[in-house]
């Protein structure tokens, strides 16, 4: 069972490099913006289960090649989520479906994340 998509957000309100992060049905997630385009994901480490960011928006590290893990510095690669450093190693971030249409970002839940909301 497919679930229904969520207006998050603009297509330009997500800076290039950059992230924005958004709430579905209570579950938090996160948009990146990188040179090969949107991705989302559900916004919690699979080590501790905690938010990811360090401040609003910002899950890039310092070169803005990898997602980074706030609290213990864990590296996820932007486009599969896959954990490459970090307690977590070998773990992956939960994506979420992107689309795009009349120059807004649509996220839907998976049917699993959709019943742990």
């Amino acid at each position: 069972m497919k679930t229904a998509w969520h207006d998050v957000a603009a297509t330009d309100a997500v800076p290039e490099n950059g992230g924005l992060e958004f709430r579905i049905d209570g579950t938090p997630g996160f948009i990146i913006r990188t040179g090969r385009g949107l991705q989302a994901y559900v916004n919690r480490c699979p080590h501790l289960g905690i938010e990811l960011n360090w401040m609003p928006g910002r899950f890039l590290e310092a070169s803005g090649c990898f997602i980074q893990c706030a609290t213990h510095g864990a590296l996820f690669t932007p486009e599969t989520g896959h954990c490459i450093a970090g307690p977590c190693q070998g773990e992956n971030l939960s994506p979420l479906e992107v689309s795009k249409a009349d120059g807004r970002v649509l996220v839907r839940l998976s049917p699993e994340r959709q019943a742990e909301a």
